[in-house]
């Protein structure tokens, strides 16, 4: 018999290429939907329905089966949880990236085993590949939609049993693939928003779980008040709008930016100018680092990371590695280095790994 994948069908139209790429290679392929989130999933910002029946369309028309499962629990336990946990100690969490390691790689194959799977499969744009008897994270042809950013925490087990069929296409291209083959989803736009959560008004969600407390903004160079703000968790590193202080006098020329927070004497911090010395720094320490080959990489070496998903690779060297933490000095200081956030660290296509900003 053909070796057995079980595909994370999300609704969307790269799962979806996913699957049919995979059935046409000769695999058996199953589908599977995951559903994450309740609790008010009735309103109009979680599309999980339409995701489910867009899903259940793809599998009909690849003639596959499709099984749905609830990972509600895990998902508040190990993902919604940590987030939560993270703005409220002032930090800018990234939720994509533990629901890949702990949900979508982690819960959804444990499942996928128990179900006599070879694979799991997702429509990632990434690569994994085995090298000198280890797997290897790989950047996706698709420089635009690479995704290997939020996989960094993924290990060799996780990587083994993982194919990233669209490692080789551009999004165009998977677009067409679905239109040639009479896929539903072909032309759905991309999902957006907090993992699984979906999109939806940002401060008003977070208020249900965190009540907002309101504190002072303070210029950063002498201390000055400036007005105050509705709750340090709505506000991140770098942020310019809705400080609602740009009508200050002298003010009319400099934007205000987010440079820092006092989360104990709850203040929000604050400078004038894009290019505030504040706003750029060349080193910042990791906590929580994963290496992917299960080692930490060679100090001294020229790398190059990434600070925020949409930021460009930027050259830098490891000062200090361990399999707890990370000191990473750039060649060029960098703009906004946000505390929560995830670096990436990378030795060309190979994506190393990467650790949560301090």
């Amino acid at each position: 018999m053909s070796e057995h994948v079980i595909v994370g069908l999300s609704g969307g139209v790269d799962s979806a290429v996913a699957a049919l790429l995979l059935k046409q290679q000769g695999y058996r392929v199953t589908g599977l939907f995951m559903k994450n989130w309740e609790g008010d999933d009735d309103d109009e910002y979680c599309a999980s329905r339409e995701d489910l029946i867009d899903a259940v369309s793809v599998a009909d028309r690849l003639g596959i089966d499709m099984e749905v499962i609830n990972f509600a629990a895990e998902y508040r336990e190990r993902v919604f949880a940590e987030f939560l946990r993270e703005y409220q100690a002032g930090r800018t969490p990234n939720p994509d990236v533990l629901c890949n390691s702990e949900i979508k790689f982690k819960a959804f194959l444990e499942h996928a085993i128990t179900l006599g799977a070879d694979y799991i499969a997702t429509g990632h744009y990434a690569g994994v590949r085995e090298f000198a008897g280890r797997f290897q994270l790989l950047k996706a042809e698709d420089g635009a939609k690479d995704q290997s950013y939020f996989l960094y925490r993924l290990n060799q087990t996780q990587l083994g049993k993982t194919l990233f069929p669209l490692a080789n296409l551009y999004k165009r291209e998977a677009r067409q693939i679905a239109a040639d083959a009479g896929l539903s989803v072909a032309g759905k736009k991309d999902s957006t928003g907090i993992c699984f959560i979906g999109e939806r008004p940002f401060k008003a969600f977070l208020s249900r779980y965190l009540p907002p407390k309101k504190g002072e903004i303070r210029r950063l160079d002498d201390n000055k008040c400036l007005g105050e703000h509705d709750g340090l968790m709505y506000h991140t590193i770098g942020q310019r709008k809705g400080l609602g202080i740009g009508g200050l006098q002298g003010s009319e020329h400099e934007a205000w930016f987010v440079a820092g927070k006092d989360v104990g004497q709850n203040v929000l911090y604050v400078v004038q100018g894009h290019e505030h010395p504040a706003l750029r720094q060349d080193t910042l320490s990791a906590c929580q680092v994963a290496w992917v080959s299960g080692e930490a990489p060679r100090e001294h070496m020229v790398y190059s990371a990434k600070p925020r998903y949409r930021s460009e690779d930027a050259p830098c060297k490891i000062e200090q590695a361990s399999l707890e933490s990370c000191i990473i000095r750039f060649a060029q200081p960098q703009w906004a280095l946000t505390p929560g956030q995830s670096v990436a660290l990378y030795e060309g296509r190979i994506c190393l790994g990467g650790g949560i900003i301090q």
